[in-house]
């Protein structure tokens, strides 16, 4: 990969809504919004892919999580499915097609026919994040400690679910998935390779092959601390927010392995000015861009509501520093 070459990868799919006039909320239920926005986005911008969207209740809501929908709003998983033991137990095993979760698949399936100058990825969540949003992030935390064969039966009913889902994005053309896994990095090192390092592998070693990657995300501020834990996922690439310094993951991750990030997706991109929005990039890209394995790309999902001039100034940014 040379410079030339070289192209952003943010994660990009939310602002698709103001190129297409509707509301997050039709888009989040609608195939045919998604595909569009995906096709405006990737008609807009010179991205290395298109990323789906970044839709982190579908799986709980396939679970019978409650799900808080906004218009303009990404939505969000309230209250808590399991709480005991008992409950752990009765979860369900829930279908690809539950829910949303068909729609987004359709959605896949439809942006692969329309986008075929670069690859496409999905979204799905990590299952630690997702047991987390069962469980309530707090207690799942506490849930560690005190019930820990709870946690352990809540992972392994997600981690099948995560395993099938991916599988039906990988059959309906996808290229790969981002798979979010941010509440992972509150955990220790230890708790990490327990609860979810070792199952994001069981997901990995199912699904990753020579033509289908696993993107690993973490976007937590203290996650240098678990490197060794986060290359034992076997994830084909690794993309990192900006509350961890990028200079220090890159200095601890393997120099054949893709590692992305991480410029503000809120302080910058969505709260900032077209300026500013061009200094960050230039600095992430001064202290990262030397690094041969490493991709400009948004520290996490860029919000609904961010200005379409500030993502504009960002790309005029990334090809002002590889032009140079």
């Amino acid at each position: 990969m040379t410079a030339a070459t070289r192209k952003a990868l943010p994660i990009l799919s939310f602002p698709c809504v103001d190129l297409t006039d509707i509301t997050v909320n039709q888009l989040v239920a609608d195939s045919d919004a998604q595909v569009a926005g995906m096709v405006a986005v990737a008609q807009r911008c010179d991205t290395a892919a298109a990323v789906s969207m970044m839709d982190l209740s579908v799986e709980a809501e396939c679970f019978g999580a409650q799900i808080v929908f906004e218009d303009n709003e990404v939505p969000t998983v309230v209250g808590a499915l399991v709480n005991t033991m008992a409950d752990a137990e009765a979860l369900p095993a829930p279908q690809v097609g539950a829910g949303r979760s068909g729609v987004y698949v359709e959605a896949i399936r439809k942006a692969c026919e329309c986008i075929t100058d670069r690859p496409v990825l999905a979204g799905v969540i990590g299952p630690y994040s997702l047991a987390s949003r069962l469980m309530d992030v707090s207690q799942a935390m506490i849930n560690c400690f005190v019930e820990p064969e709870m946690v352990h039966t809540v992972l392994d009913k997600v981690s099948a679910f995560i395993v099938a889902y991916i599988r039906a994005f990988k059959a309906a053309g996808a290229n790969g998935v981002v798979m979010a896994e941010p509440a992972a990095g509150l955990l220790t090192p230890e708790l990490c390779q327990e609860f979810s390092s070792d199952y994001v592998r069981r997901i990995v070693e199912a699904v990753q092959d020579d033509s289908f990657i696993v993107v690993y995300h973490n976007c937590g501020g203290a996650i240098d601390r678990l490197v060794p834990e986060i290359l034992s996922t076997g994830a084909a690439a690794y993309h990192f927010g900006n509350a961890v310094p990028m200079t220090s993951m890159l200095e601890q991750m393997p120099r054949d392995i893709l590692i992305m990030g991480n410029v503000d997706p809120v302080g910058t991109l969505r709260n900032g000015t077209p300026d500013s929005v061009r200094a960050d990039t230039l600095a992430v890209l001064e202290t990262c861009g030397g690094y041969p394995n490493f991709l400009v790309s948004s520290g996490c999902d860029i919000p609904p509501g961010t200005p379409w001039e500030n993502l504009d100034a960002f790309f005029a940014a990334v090809a002002e520093y590889y032009n140079a």
